[in-house]
């Protein structure tokens, strides 16, 4: 029996909000209509209402037109990662692209194909440009060109920054410059709380090379295991040459595609004011218990704060004392492109109460207080130096 009792590991969303009488109503009709559908193979792209659905999500929200037919139902978002990574290798060792903290799926998936990942430098805005620019052209001196560039972009997973628009276009830019294809992962798109839109990328980019992710495990639930890409001919063909499963789940498929027939946001207008209001709680109990040893983000979209430790945290004590004490964190280090031990933490509020929020955050800061080696205040002001 687990002792955890405030897991901020998983990044999963609230399960108080998740429309049961709905898809159960939805379960029912597609299944009564769909009955022999459900006996067949579902094909590359998979089901064709849930690609409509999907498309629809996307071009309201971006407000350009996608084709249905350019969409490919995955098994969740991971597998749209694998399918994409396989597609545009040639070689093993091939160089790619990453920010420096990223998604762990992503990163162990791109370390199995044995692809050389070269981590970009994050500040508040997202992956440097400037950095970015120094690796490309240092990679086109040595005669390496990365087969692409993978970008979570919006509401980034772990530090749930937002790269602005002008910062987009610059990335679009260079990539298009270094004839380099862009991998956009935007799985955490219509977990918003507030602000401003930033376009997805490929809104504005209309290169056939651009390869985009989405994903349903973050606004409704991570068992359905769908999510999609969107991809453009000759790259579409390319992608589903890939592919050797007969396609997704159609049921799940379908149950999803007649829920969301009338688009997604009335379900988000549902689950996001629940989510804003954990992170709320999140960083509220950060600052009243550690404002002076950590600095964190403050996301305006997705499931995670990131928070810098102080250099003088003992990890390995931290780690025992969060588990001894019931709270569960994941470290820094699963985030690194490199596997490194950096000083930092990954917060995931979505799935627990509100009262596991404000109970745990002092436990955590409890725990960090007693693994560090002195008692000074915070020497730094920023998440990234």
């Amino acid at each position: 029996m687990s002792n955890i009792l405030y897991d901020f590991g998983v990044g999963r969303s609230d399960p108080s909000t998740f429309p049961t009488q709905a898809l159960q109503a939805a379960a029912v009709k597609v299944i009564a209509e769909q009955a022999e559908e459900l006996t067949m193979y579902p094909g590359g792209l998979g089901h064709a209402g849930l690609r409509e659905a999907m498309a629809k999500r996307e071009g309201d929200r971006e407000g350009v037109r996608i084709d249905p037919d350019h969409l490919i139902i995955t098994n969740g978002s991971m597998q749209a990662v694998t399918l994409t990574a396989e597609a545009l290798q040639e070689d093993k060792g091939d160089t790619v692209l990453v920010e420096e903290f990223s998604y762990p799926g992503t990163l162990g998936a791109y370390r199995s194909l044995n692809l050389e990942m070269i981590g970009i430098k994050l500040d508040e805005g997202g992956m440097r440009i400037d950095h970015m620019e120094e690796q490309l052209e240092r990679l086109e001196q040595q005669g390496r060109r990365p087969k692409f560039i993978y970008a979570i972009s919006t509401y980034q997973n772990p530090t749930g920054f937002v790269m602005p628009k002008s910062r987009r276009q610059e990335m679009i830019d260079l990539a298009a410059k270094y004839q380099v294809p862009i991998v956009e992962d935007n799985c955490y798109a219509d977990v918003h709380y507030e602000g401003d839109v930033e376009p997805a990328l490929f809104a504005l980019d209309d290169r056939p090379e651009h390869i985009y992710i989405g994903s349903l495990s973050k606004i409704l639930a991570p068992g359905l295991r769908l999510g999609y890409i969107y991809a453009r001919p000759p790259m579409l063909e390319k992608i589903l040459a890939r592919r050797h499963d007969a396609g997704s789940n159609y049921l799940a498929s379908a149950i999803a595609a007649e829920f969301y027939k009338d688009g997604i946001q009335a379900h988000a207008d549902v689950a996001n004011p629940v989510l804003k209001n954990k992170r709320d709680l999140t960083t509220a109990g950060l600052a009243a218990e550690a404002e002076d040893i950590c600095v964190w983000s403050n996301p305006v979209g997705g499931l995670f704060v990131w928070v810098r430790l102080p250099d003088d945290v003992d990890q390995p004590k931290l780690n025992k004392l969060a588990g001894e004490n019931g709270f569960k964190f994941l470290p820094g280090i699963a985030f690194h492109y490199q596997n490194k031990n950096v000083p930092y933490i990954r917060l995931a509020f979505g799935h627990l109460t509100e009262s596991q929020i404000e109970q745990g955050i002092p436990v955590l800061a409890r725990c960090i207080r007693e693994a560090r080696t002195s008692n000074e205040r915070r020497s730094f002001d920023r998440l990234f130096d």
